[in-house]
């Protein structure tokens, strides 16, 4: 295909961009009147940084440049730290030792937020119980998230009643932890704790009942629409598999 005919067809595609973003004027006469240097124009001033910016991009550059250096979001906010021992950059390098598996040092920022009288919020509380969980302290959560639920009765969290779920179960109180995960399957929004709840039944002997769990989320999660689907399509292989099998 000839060059000009490759500039030509671009600018076309260019200038119908232009116009369906509403930015007919000037884009659309530049590209015209300048053909292959109005539409690199158009490329370089507005749809690189417009991909670049979008909230895809972000994702995909804080992949990279986590598996490049994972810590250096940790020693920036460390860095912070020390310069303003503040609740917020506490709390912030508390979250990111979340995200960097450094779970004791998570453990120890929370527990000091909690002493202050302006780290008075449950958050702090379930921050230092995901971090228990990460060093496996099992009853530690358990106690935790009942402390929180007795000092802050109106708190509600569908991530911290999936953690206690899970805590209640790796603390070998299975029945309890049935209970939780039933109340959990009929409000928490993802199919996590359905399966969860579906794996645990099966631990127990209990087939039949985890075979009408995972039925049931399937068949729910196939009237949904497919990008929710495919958040939460590894969840849903595990039903899946589990039902196939």
């Amino acid at each position: 295909m000839p060059l000009a005919l490759i500039i030509v067809l671009l600018d076309i595609t260019l200038v119908y961009h232009a116009c369906r973003a509403g930015r007919a004027r000037p884009w659309a006469f530049i590209i015209l009147m300048a053909p292959g240097i109005g539409g690199l124009a158009y490329i370089v001033v507005e749809l690189i940084p417009e991909i670049f910016s979008s909230p895809d991009a972000k994702r995909a550059r804080k992949r990279i440049a986590n598996k490049l250096d994972p810590e250096k979001q940790y020693r920036a906010l460390r860095d912070q730290l020390q310069i303003a021992d503040t609740v917020a950059n506490r709390a912030a390098l508390a979250a990111e030792c979340l995200e960097v598996a450094r779970f004791e040092e998570a453990r120890q920022h929370y527990a000091h937020i909690l002493t202050l009288q302006s780290g008075d919020d449950p958050a702090y509380a379930l921050g230092e119980a995901k971090a228990e969980f990460g060093l496996r302290q099992y009853a530690d959560v358990v106690a935790t998230l009942d402390a929180l639920r007795s000092r802050w009765p109106d708190f509600e969290s569908v991530e911290g009643h999936l953690l206690y779920a899970r805590a209640l179960t790796e603390s070998g109180r299975i029945h309890e932890a049935l209970e939780e995960f039933e109340a959990l399957s009929h409000y928490y929004p993802g199919a996590e704790a359905r399966v969860r709840y579906g794996l645990l039944l099966d631990q127990q002997g209990r087939k039949t009942d985890a075979k009408v769990v995972f039925t049931e989320l399937l068949i729910q999660m196939n009237r949904a629409p497919k990008y929710l689907r495919d958040t939460q399509k590894d969840w849903l292989s595990i039903a899946e598999k589990y039902l196939a099998a």
